[in-house]
């Protein structure tokens, strides 16, 4: 074994001694990159995760936490300026469960089990009172906690007091609600109307004009009434559909004309006019059902016909006791003598027309007029030639489809022509000096100089090997050779050469060895002669 370890030492030095003092150094380089990298690498698989056990705590609650996890022997860390607290990854869910068991976080609210468990019969109403209200508050933001899109809520709810008096009137309740709302998310006017419902509906005389509701952004969640339910109800909201508008039209616009020129090649802006003005009328209208002839269906008639044969007075004029208004229809016919003869024929008839009646409710909001600036920069900026006017001209025809389709048709009472058109439309062509180039490539994550020494160093690592290789084969040529040559055969230094003495010293060995005795006695009589 000994022989062994100081051949694989005696090696090792060989191998040492006969590299050159570049070579020594990437070795050491190597080695002691390999020794960085598995410590490294057995200190992050050591490393223990750690994830949010609780969060949004109280700086009480986080205490008591806390308190209770190093009283168990669980490592754990504060963050989030003391609202959250970290445990181990594998431990987070055995710990919700024991200390949900504990009553551990405890929330500081009341609900209505409190009463069953605190009450007693030294309450006094005041502080009945104080407890049902906060326990009413309490359910109140659990129950607005389920609905999607709201991660917490606080309540406060006013109550009005009793009057002394029967006579005297109920005041109404009041509430304050705040939200804290998920980024982004967007409640629609159904989910807004059902939660000022349900506040309205869970405290006693409470109307819904009572209840302010807003976010943790100050943004405020109000309810559009029936009567205050139109878009355009009130200033800002006016002008959020006008930018709205404005918005949509440069959008489109703007993706359109960058996909022709380019993303950074455009830039427009839009212009409207927004007319607000509601209007409801009510028409009643009558048209013939025969618009041909302009007649309607007939649904009765009358007709009367009238004759007379004799003696008259005067040949002509109005029969007695008609209404010259009356005697439409009427004809006379004239004798040379005193005879006459009188007919008269009277026909009436009932027509049925159509009666439409129109109640009409204005659109709350229509474009009055529009105007779309776009500037162009053309392909080589130093030359705006470089753009032809027949790019121009097509720019310039496709906002006018955009005007012609967007402004109100009833607002002009007349076809737009193309010059009127063309006088809302503003192209520009010319280079954009005030645009911002933006770096193409994307900054790497680690520093140029670690890329470089690791590359160094991994450089070194192979031509370490490679030499490493290269130097066994060469010690294994040498050997081959060696042993083709054969060895050559040296005298043993340690071999006796065979003599006189030599040989009786080996028989008196072989006699002490087979026979013990015999080898006694002639020491016996050589000690006699002695």
């Amino acid at each position: 074994m000994n022989e062994k370890l100081q051949n694989l030492m005696y090696g090792i030095k060989t191998f040492w001694t006969s590299r050159s003092k570049n070579q020594k150094l990437m070795f050491i380089g190597a080695v002691v990159l390999i020794i960085v990298s598995v410590t490294a690498v057995s200190i992050l698989a050591s490393r223990t995760t750690m994830v949010p056990l609780y969060s949004n705590l109280s700086p009480a609650e986080t205490g008591t936490i806390k308190e209770n996890l190093d009283g168990r022997g669980i490592k754990s860390e504060i963050a989030d300026g003391g609202t959250t607290i970290l445990v181990p990854e594998e431990n987070v869910d055995t710990l919700k469960v024991e200390l949900a068991a504990e009553g551990i976080p405890e929330s500081g609210s009341i609900d209505y089990s409190f009463f069953g468990k605190n009450a007693g019969i030294g309450m006094t109403e005041n502080e009945f009172n104080v407890l049902k209200l906060d326990a009413m508050q309490t359910e109140l933001a659990d129950l607005i906690k389920g609905i999607e899109g709201v991660e917490d809520a606080k309540v406060m709810i006013t109550l009005p007091e009793k009057g002394v008096f029967v006579s005297q009137g109920n005041e109404e309740a009041s509430a304050s609600i705040v939200l804290k709302t998920k980024p982004g998310y967007k409640f629609k006017e159904e989910s807004i109307r059902a939660l000022y419902h349900l506040v309205s509906k869970s405290v006693p005389n409470l109307p819904t004009d009572n209840i302010v509701i807003m976010n943790q952004n100050f943004e405020y969640f109000d309810l559009k009434n029936e009567n205050n339910s139109q878009p355009g109800a009130d200033f800002a909201t006016q002008y959020q559909i006008k930018k709205e508008i404005e918005r949509d039209i440069q959008r489109q616009v703007q993706n359109m004309l960058g996909t022709l020129m380019g993303r950074d090649k455009v830039v427009v802006t839009v212009s409207a006019d927004v007319d607000f003005t509601q209007e409801n009328r009510e028409e009643n209208l009558v048209t013939p059902v025969d618009e041909e002839n302009m007649e309607g269906i007939a649904i009765s008639a009358q007709r009367i016909t009238e004759t007379f044969t004799g003696n008259g007075d005067q040949v002509g004029g109005v029969p007695q006791g008609e209404d010259p208004a009356d005697s439409l229809g009427s004809s006379y016919l004239e004798s040379n003598g005193s005879n006459g003869d009188y007919e008269r024929i009277e026909e009436t008839i009932n027509n049925e027309v159509n009666r439409i009646k129109k109640e009409i409710v204005e659109s709350p909001y229509k474009v009055r007029d529009l105007g779309i600036q776009v500037m162009v920069e053309p392909p080589t900026p130093d030359d705006p030639n470089s753009l032809p006017q027949e790019r121009v001209d097509d720019i310039t025809r496709v906002l006018g489809t955009i005007i012609r389709t967007t402004i109100a048709k009833d607002e002009l009472g007349q076809e737009l022509t193309e010059e009127d058109i063309n006088n809302k439309i503003a192209v520009t062509v010319q280079p954009f000096n005030g645009k911002i180039e933006f770096p193409s490539d994307e900054p790497s994550s680690l520093p140029l100089w670690a890329y470089i020494v690791g590359g160094i160093l991994l450089l070194a690592l192979i031509v370490l090997i490679f030499l490493f290789i290269r130097s066994r084969r060469r010690q294994e040529e040498e050997d081959l050779v060696l042993e083709e040559q054969g060895a050559i055969e040296l005298p043993d230094v340690n071999e006796e050469h065979e003599t006189e003495g030599t040989l009786k010293r080996k028989q008196l060995e072989k006699l002490a060895k087979e026979k013990p005795e015999e080898f006694a006695k002639l020491l016996r009589s050589w000690l006699a002669e002695d």
